[in-house]
């Protein structure tokens, strides 16, 4: 697997390449470090003042390149490279731009299979609806997208968000054929939305409630059901939950309740304006999510 990994320098990059400590037993065939000089917010702060610019665009490249040093000595202490026979070769990048632009530019060119990033997660909310590089990245780029949020060097416990699409499919088949550990549990929930509004749960017995819920319920159980059998045909352990409840709000419960190191959705993936609309379910699990978060799309089951 080809790996990216966006690095700026902060505490939240460090967990992005400590990552690969929970992925030690499995590496990636290669992990590129790219970090960005945003050379244009830049220009425009100085925009009367050119050799202002210059030399502070001077500056931020010999920065960056420090941070690119110091976190390929990072990258390889979590792949347990320093004193071994490298497994992953490492390569690093330094660019200049428009961040979030720059990096899923660099991630299409370089066809990666993954790209990592770190972000501050709840208390970024703010930035997040202002536009955030976590949130225009995981929206715009090509391949998956993996939000770390805090530190991961472990995976425990996996929480599988699956539906009917094709595009939870294809997640499984990421998870199983590039990604995960054998030794990651896997929990595979599938949440339905109920089939009658909240006022009529008030007036029908559990009974027809129960009857009006059942196809919806038998759909669910026969998609975690064979997706459960496809992570056991890899070696992986696994559960299964299915639930009639909203969707998002059952499972950011789950993920805080089992406090799961990891929660991998699928995603169709959107085009133009279409990408960076709020409303979808994997933005909302990468806006609230307590964990860290891997959208898979582009990725054929």
């Amino acid at each position: 697997m080809k790996m990216m990994i966006a690095v700026d320098g902060s505490e939240f990059a460090e967990w992005s390449v400590q990552m690969l400590e929970a992925v030690a037993s499995r590496p990636p065939d290669s992990v590129t470090l790219v970090h960005v000089v945003d050379s244009a917010s830049l220009k425009s702060a100085a925009r009367k003042h050119a050799a202002v610019s210059k030399q502070a665009i001077a500056a931020m490249t010999k920065a960056g390149d420090q941070i690119l040093r110091r976190f390929e000595g990072l990258a390889r202490i979590a792949l347990q490279q320093a004193t071994t026979k490298p497994r992953t070769t490492i390569d690093t990048i330094l660019t200049h731009g428009r961040v979030a632009d720059a990096i899923t530019k660099l991630a299409k060119q370089k066809k990666a299979d993954l790209l990592v990033l770190g972000s501050r997660g709840l208390s970024d909310a703010e930035s997040y609806l202002l536009g955030s590089v976590s949130r225009h990245v995981s929206a715009l780029a090509p391949c998956p997208v993996l939000v770390v949020k805090r530190p991961l060097t472990a995976l425990s416990r996996v929480l599988f968000a699956a539906d009917a699409s094709k595009h939870s499919q294809g997640a499984c088949s990421f998870l199983c054929k590039r990604f995960l550990p054998e030794s990651a549990p896997v929990t595979v929930l599938s949440v339905v939305e109920p089939a009658i509004t909240e006022l009529a749960v008030k007036y029908l017995s559990k009974d027809q409630l129960d009857q009006i819920s059942a196809p919806k319920r038998q759909a669910a159980e026969q998609v975690v059901e064979q997706l459960r059998d496809r992570f056991l045909s890899n070696g992986y352990a696994v559960t299964t939950q299915v639930e009639i409840e909203h969707v998002t709000d059952s499972i950011l419960r789950h993920a805080t309740s089992t406090k799961v190191d990891l929660l991998v959705a699928g995603s169709r993936g959107l085009t133009g304006s279409e990408r960076l609309r709020l409303g979808s379910v994997s933005e909302t699990l990468l806006k609230y999510a307590p964990c860290s978060v891997l959208i898979v799309r582009g990725w054929r089951a």
